[in-house]
């Protein structure tokens, strides 16, 4: 299988390079940047030892199934063409995250071209079969991935859930900024757009469009990683351990979610696909809830891949079955 990957320069694009050259049903992998056309792949990504470059993306039309890594706003205008002619798609960025696209147009202040265009929302592990069946996913953001698994099964016994989430600051992208520059981040933990990040709608919709969840977002000195902590409060009274029981259930078939009752930590999952999910505790009408992720792989191109696998009836796991790198 040729597969195609628009807009591969940067930390998500590098992520599915790296995943992708493990796939045993990959027989070519197309990068292509329209900045970058012709430059070596380990100009950019020096851990890719490999004789390949940046092709360009006109070559994604002769794929057979393209993941479009690029900012917000790019793959409306690419993704149309490609499902004319056939192929499946998976789109990183918001653009198909939403099907109502006013609410991507109020959120991301971007005026959605192709509005009639709808993808499936693509976390495996609660909409499998819809994906399986679709022609485009939107993959899921990274803190709505963390915040959704953990939530999802047991969103129905609060009345109020409030997401904390620290993550690392591979979040922010490849390009540098002032607030992703060394001196600024080490040492330090820095919280932004505290009330109104834009993930909160994503989280919101898939949690049944309630208004009573809420989000905050943190950014934490490491390179990788994403813990959420959930704060709920319980309609009625429920053991912290009957819920965890639950959340276990729910997931008991899953190749990549693991419930315990130790708090997670994102060392665990570094590098992976995994989400743990776990440290349930009760005080009073609070619970409190972890999930850890890597927010590169699960959170962005290993889920992707996963979908990926899903859409074209591969086995779930190919490529993605590595253990995290703790430590």
């Amino acid at each position: 299988m040729k597969v195609g990957i628009i807009g591969a320069t940067g930390y998500t694009g590098g992520e599915l390079l790296r995943i992708l050259l493990k796939h045993r049903k990959v027989s070519e992998i197309v990068p292509s940047s329209r900045r970058l056309e012709g430059k070596r792949i380990s100009s950019v990504h020096r851990s890719i030892n490999l004789d390949m470059t940046f092709k360009s993306v006109k070559c994604a039309s002769d794929c057979d199934f393209v993941f479009t890594a690029t900012p917000n706003g790019v793959a409306m205008k690419i993704v149309p063409e490609l499902l004319e002619c056939g192929i499946k798609c998976v789109d990183l960025s918001a653009d198909f995250r939403f099907k109502e696209t006013s609410i991507y147009e109020r959120v991301y202040g971007i005026k959605h071209l192709c509005p009639d265009i709808e993808a499936v929302y693509g976390i495996p592990e609660i909409r499998r079969e819809e994906i399986r069946d679709s022609q485009l996913v939107a993959n899921p953001g990274c803190y709505p991935t963390g915040a959704i698994l953990l939530a999802f099964p047991i969103v129905d016994l609060f009345t109020t859930v409030i997401f904390d989430s620290k993550s690392g600051v591979s979040g922010a992208g490849a390009e540098p900024s002032k607030n992703t520059h060394f001196p600024e981040i080490n040492e330090s933990i820095r919280p932004y757009k505290v009330t109104l990040h834009r993930h909160l709608f994503e989280i919101r919709k898939e949690l049944g469009d309630r208004k009573n969840i809420f989000f905050t977002p943190h950014m934490v000195p490491i390179t990788r990683g994403i813990l959420t902590t959930m704060h709920a409060i319980l309609k009625n009274d429920v053991d912290a351990e009957d819920i965890r029981r639950k959340v276990e259930r729910f997931y008991s078939d899953e190749l990549f979610v693991r419930v315990s009752e130790d708090i997670p930590e994102v060392g665990a999952v570094r590098g992976s696909n995994m989400v743990h999910i776990g440290g349930f505790e009760k005080e009073g009408k609070r619970v409190v809830g972890f999930s850890a992720i890597d927010n590169l792989v699960k959170g962005a191109s290993g889920q992707a891949i996963q979908n990926m696998n899903i859409m074209l009836g591969f086995y779930e796991g190919e490529g993605l079955t590595t253990h995290g790198t703790f430590p």
